[in-house]
């Protein structure tokens, strides 16, 4: 979750994308880790890809809006 937040905005973020962001292959993050994390509702399956919910920004303490800031906003 954190991954999908900080480094793709919230998503969303291809499967083989993610899985090379976190080190993890794509077969065991589909398997293990995303059927337990869209249950729990953290977790989106889009057409675009995977998307972060406001419930995972409230789980990990991440403001939302203060993710969405733009490279060059000061």
């Amino acid at each position: 979750l954190r991954a999908i937040i900080e480094n793709y905005g919230g998503g969303p973020v291809g499967l083989g994308t993610l899985g090379v962001a976190v080190g993890e292959d794509k077969g065991t993050i589909e398997e293990v880790y995303e059927p337990f994390l869209i249950q729990e509702g953290f977790l989106q399956r889009t057409p675009k890809g995977r998307v972060a919910t406001a419930k995972a920004y409230q789980y990990l303490g991440i403001d939302r809006n203060a993710s969405d800031k733009d490279l060059f906003d000061s």
